[in-house]
């Protein structure tokens, strides 16, 4: 049974990178989707069901904040694990996204065994 994961990155290329590193991560992905910001992403997430969101911070029309906290807001989207995927590793960034309900943080650039390991981690996936 693979994940479903929902890419969310104003970046086409960097989205592209991404689901890249998911696939030669080998880590059990069925579909990924793709989004170009927040609100793109909640209008998407109405419609199909992930296992799994991983988002940017600065993006466009809703960034990464605003989608954490519509996300949380929403009783039907609460409880899907969010990981941040961002170049900003300041602490006080760090903090904020994981206070506003985010269970992981990626700082690109980023190896695929860390990114494989944090989707693992937020899943609660275990192959030991």
């Amino acid at each position: 049974m693979g994940y479903r994961v929902l890419i969310v990155d104003d970046s086409p290329a960097m989205r592209s990178v991404i689901r890249r590193v998911i696939v030669l991560s080998g880590f059990d992905l069925e579909e990924c989707l793709e989004a170009e910001h927040g609100g793109e992403a909640c209008r998407l997430l109405q419609e199909r069901p992930v296992d799994v969101i991983l988002t940017d911070i600065n993006m466009p029309v809703m960034n990464g904040e605003r989608f954490l906290e519509a996300i949380k807001a929403d009783q039907s989207l609460e409880a899907i694990p969010v990981v941040v995927v961002s170049t900003d590793a300041t602490e006080h960034r760090i903090r904020r996204m994981l206070e506003l309900g985010a269970q992981g943080y990626v700082t690109k650039p980023f190896f695929p065994e860390s990114l494989r390991g944090e989707l693992e981690r937020v899943l609660g996936v275990n192959y030991g």
